[in-house]
């Protein structure tokens, strides 16, 4: 079938088995099938579509599988990332974390970075690829995400990837001292995820969970790696909408400990420097 006759199809078929967003979902996956951005499917609405292709993607999404992962890949600041089962799905919030990050990194000369709980290395590798003065070093834990942050950092020579669990501080031990620091950690309450969006519950539980009330992870990153950021270093956190209040007497081995709201008027992101 031509693209305008796979789209029409997949919009009915979306609507019929109660999928939401079918419009926006339905363009985005024949737009992928065909490798064409979704701005330029007028100009492509007689091409051929192949239908196995297209049924595969569709029962996925009828199936309750995030649009990110059957396209797998998603938009994220200026690039785009490889993403499936096991990686948390990137967001345009976090994109403001890395501008701002990106915007106090330029300010300085050779410099290194720390990407915690790195995931699919949307943040870490977007600053390692706008600041060639940065040297990233992005961590993780999970065996499932590895594959995709490996595939997201080919020939990116200012990264590096190592996993690791950053509970476990000794094991950094010879990592050289870092300049800025950089995370969205796990920040939801353990209680509250079962009640998250049945496709958010499709991204792994590790990069979700942040314990009883959603800070453990910042507790973690205050007691074990403020002494891994060099004199006047910089911290730079996203937080959950409603936490805060409750990061300020957290991150208690930090000064200036600022709460800075995102685009839509929510508590978002933080910035502390070196204590």
């Amino acid at each position: 079938m031509t693209l305008k006759e796979a789209y029409s199809y997949a919009v009915t078929f979306l609507e019929r088995n109660g999928v939401n967003e079918s419009d926006f979902k339905a363009l985005c996956i024949v737009c992928s099938i065909l490798n064409i951005k979704n701005s330029e499917y007028e100009s492509h609405i007689n091409d051929f579509v192949p239908n196995k292709k297209l049924a595969d993607m569709l029962w996925k999404l009828k199936d309750g599988q995030p649009l990110q992962y059957v396209l797998g890949k998603w938009d994220f600041y200026e690039s785009e990332f490889y993403v499936g089962q096991g990686v948390l799905i990137p967001r345009p919030e976090t994109e403001e974390l890395v501008e701002k990050a990106i915007d106090y990194i330029k300010t300085l000369s050779k410099c290194i970075v720390y990407d915690l709980c790195a995931g699919s290395g949307c943040i870490g590798l977007s600053i390692a690829k706008k600041c060639k003065n940065a040297f990233v070093y992005l961590i993780e834990k999970s065996d499932e995400a590895l594959p995709y942050l490996n595939k997201n950092a080919n020939g990116i020579e200012n990264a590096k990837i190592i996993q690791g669990d950053i509970c476990k501080i000794d094991n950094f031990s010879d990592l050289e001292n870092a300049d800025v620091i950089i995370s969205n950690p796990p920040y939801i309450k353990s209680d509250d995820i079962a009640v998250l969006q049945s496709e958010v519950l499709k991204e792994p539980l590790m990069a979700l969970d942040g314990g009883k009330d959603g800070l453990d992870f910042y507790r973690i990153i205050n007691d074990n790696w403020n002494n891994k950021l060099n004199k006047y270093g910089k911290l730079f956190l996203e937080i959950g909408n409603e936490q805060g209040k409750d990061i300020l007497p957290i991150l208690s081995n930090f000064d200036n400990v600022t709460v800075l709201k995102d685009i839509y008027g929510n508590d978002r992101m933080v910035v502390a420097d070196k204590k």
